[in-house]
């Protein structure tokens, strides 16, 4: 069985056969020096591995992994499966990754193969087991990383088309179970054989669509799954196997994917400088990388609830990323800041990417933690004062239960359905393909400057529990946007309600049905006795609509809370209305209402919610827990996580130029200093500072 060093890894993606100069012992010796525990190498260069067709040359690694473990660095050795030699695309062109069919994308990046194809696999497989046979028993190989960021291309290749004919074939039976159930008869696209199925370039049907996304994730699933086997059949006992995971990836679905793994590995990118800044009045757009704090918490969370396990940083920031046109390198403390958070958050390894910052090729100006000069500068100053401060921290820090007072519901397949056919439209007016995460993110948000801590799952991780004991463990579940679902799925959030839970609905869940079809039911499907309101008329909104709360209402609105994007036309049926539009045509509907429901309750909210329309929404459902580990100003999150031997800690981080104070609520001790601090202690919180502490008993 696999197992973790004792303390949280650190370290970086090493690659010394990019150095242009040898210089192996040296930037070993820094990495020392720095307290590195651990170094990923190996995954980027086949044509290093194998220069030619059937040609290794297998043993430039090893001075590598011996300099390493001298130095007691692990090491994650990784297979290079994600970019391909120029050779193999020369004798197998056909291997070539097609964006439409037909219209190979070309060479001359990564990532532009055809991951089903056999003369790949066999070519793939071939090097798989000469790298890992030749290494899999160096003491310094702690585990393996299999290809990198997957999912980065749909493949429209005619095999995999084919593929996906015979995958239908499996799943619907028949042509006449797939018009019936995709709805066919509109535009006259019903079947009358399998081989009417057209290729999707052009198709502009929805339930095509999400049956096409969910087969290309199952593609992923696959390929990485055949190499984690692969893998295991040279593997010691105590070595992992897992994926660098890129969660914007078109073609993963992570929960699926990870149970081909033995543990979670991502690759979090966030804005530094001020994209950190508490309080944040920035609304910029999420990606591959994010911005604001409240982001870099929910990629944390994503990455925890992939297996609702500790997880591995395999990628994140040493300093500037992405092109040379943005260029943010943090501000001292944030290496610190940022590195603390995903811990705090579970996970149990920061890795940057990448040691050196390369002096040729694409990534030219992504900094590493040494310069293009090669000596330590800031950067490195900066993140060996941190790799202290792991070594200091030890096992009491690693592999942590991270705090959630929220529970979420993260739906790939909406996520994918809403791609196809977005809901909402973006500032000119065009299809906004990230609608499903403007949902969910405005519900994070608001949950994060609301001062509380999300856990976020994935359907699969909820709905075959039973609801009351779901309810006792997670009392506040929201679930926004979720226009996917099945009928049992809408009925066990009407009975997480019914069992005492607080259940949070926004627009969308319960309008459409697995196949992503629209419900003929009054909606909320299945849950408008539960809400105790339906709607059947919506609008998406130009410009935000002001909100106000009736009189009586319990619902405490701060000036900045507003309506954004979209209106449900909300008719309360027994719900009491908690905040009303003020506009002389949508103030007939109601923005947000609540009902109780058996033992519990459901909250509706009609809208996206801004920033403050969602903290105060989500601070009035939030249940109390008399946990007074609460931020005292504005500039500072509190997080709470609990540790393996049961200790409680506490992150304390104070994300702004000037300085905070926090009076703590019970005793602690600073992890990082070992001083005892007695209850009451007001602790100064420097610019972009962090404070780890363990309660005292």
């Amino acid at each position: 069985m696999h197992r973790l060093p004792g303390r949280v890894l650190f370290g970086a993606a090493y690659y010394h056969e990019y150095q242009p100069v040898p210089r192996l012992e040296e930037d070993l010796d820094l990495m020392a020096e720095a307290r590195f525990s651990v170094i990923r190498v190996g995954e980027s260069v086949w044509s290093t591995w194998e220069p030619d067709d059937g040609v290794f040359d297998l043993d430039w690694l090893q001075p590598v992994l011996d300099g390493a473990h001298r130095r007691g660095i692990h090491v994650i050795l990784g297979t290079p499966t994600y970019a391909v030699p120029p050779w193999l695309a020369r004798i197998h062109p056909e291997i070539n990754a097609e964006r439409r069919t037909g219209q190979p994308m070309g060479w001359g990046v990564r990532q532009e193969i055809d991951y089903t194809h056999p003369a790949f696999l066999f070519h793939a497989e071939r090097v798989i087991r000469r790298v890992v046979a030749r290494y899999a028993d160096h003491p310094a190989v702690i585990g393996y990383q299999v290809d990198n960021e997957p999912g980065n291309e749909l493949f429209h290749n005619r095999g995999v088309f084919q593929r996906f004919v015979d995958h239908l074939r499996r799943t619907y039976g028949s042509v006449e179970e797939i018009n019936e159930r995709w709805g066919l008869t509109y535009w006259s696209h019903r079947l009358s054989t399998w081989a009417d199925l057209w290729t999707p370039d052009a198709n502009g049907q929805p339930q095509y669509d999400l049956a096409w996304r969910r087969f290309q994730a199952g593609l992923t699933t696959d390929f990485i799954g055949w190499q984690a086997d692969i893998v295991r059949e040279y593997a010691r006992d105590d070595q992992f196997v897992t994926t660098c995971i890129s969660y914007e990836r078109p073609g993963i679905k992570d929960d699926d994917l990870t149970r081909r793994l033995d543990i979670t590995a991502g690759n979090p990118y966030y804005r530094m400088q001020d994209g950190l800044a508490l309080p944040d009045t920035g609304q910029d757009e999420q990606g591959w990388t994010t911005s604001g704090t409240w982001s870099l918490y929910a990629t944390a969370d994503r990455m925890y609830a992939s297996r609702q396990e500790p997880f591995l940083v395999t990628e994140t920031n040493a300093q500037a990323i992405g092109g040379p046109w943005v260029n943010e390198p943090a501000y001292d403390g944030q290496w610190r800041q940022a590195a603390w958070a995903l811990v705090s958050r579970g996970a149990a390894m920061i890795e940057y990417w990448h040691w050196h910052t390369l002096h040729f090729g694409a990534e030219t100006y992504w900094g590493g933690v040494l310069p293009h000069s090669l000596e330590p500068g800031r950067v490195y100053e900066q993140v060996a004062a941190l790799g202290a401060e792991f070594e200091r921290a030890g096992e009491l820090v690693a592999g942590l239960t991270p705090d959630a007072d929220v529970a979420m519901v993260w739906s790939a397949d909406t996520k994918w359905a809403l791609e196809g056919h977005p809901m909402l439209h973006d500032e000119r007016g065009d299809p906004d393909r990230r609608s499903y995460r403007a949902v969910f993110d405005a519900f994070y948000r608001g949950a994060f400057d609301a001062g509380l801590q999300s856990r976020v799952l994935h359907p699969s991780q909820i709905f075959a529990e039973d609801p009351a004991a779901f309810a006792a463990r997670h009392p506040l579940l929201i679930a926004a946007g979720l226009l996917v679902a099945g009928d049992d799925q809408l009925r066990w959030l009407a009975a997480y309600a019914a069992a005492g839970g607080h259940l949070l609905l926004g627009i969308r869940t319960g309008y459409g049905d697995e196949e992503v079809r629209a419900r003929r039911e009054v909606k909320p499907a299945f849950l408008t006795e539960a809400a105790g309101v339906s709607y059947d008329e919506f609008s998406t909104l130009r410009r935000p609509l002001g909100v106000v709360a009736p009189e009586g209402s319990p619902l405490a609105l701060p000036g900045d809370a507003v309506a954004t994007r979209w209106a449900d036309g909300l008719r309360p049926a027994g719900a009491e209305v908690l905040a009303a539009y003020e506009h002389p045509h949508f103030g007939r509907w109601p923005a947000v209402t609540t009902h109780a429901h058996g033992e519990g309750r459901v909250t509706y909210v009609g809208t996206v919610p801004s920033p403050g329309l969602a903290a105060a929404v989500l601070r009035w459902c939030a249940p109390a827990t008399g946990d007074r580990w609460r931020a005292t100003a504005d500039s500072q999150t509190v997080t709470g996580a609990t540790a393996a031997d049961g200790t409680r800690l506490r992150f304390l981080h104070n994300w702004t130029w000037l300085p905070s104070t926090f009076e703590l609520p019970a005793a602690a001790r600073d992890v990082l200093t070992d001083d005892e601090l007695a209850a009451g202690t007001a602790l100064t919180l420097g610019p972009w500072d962090v404070r780890v502490l363990a309660e005292l008993p």
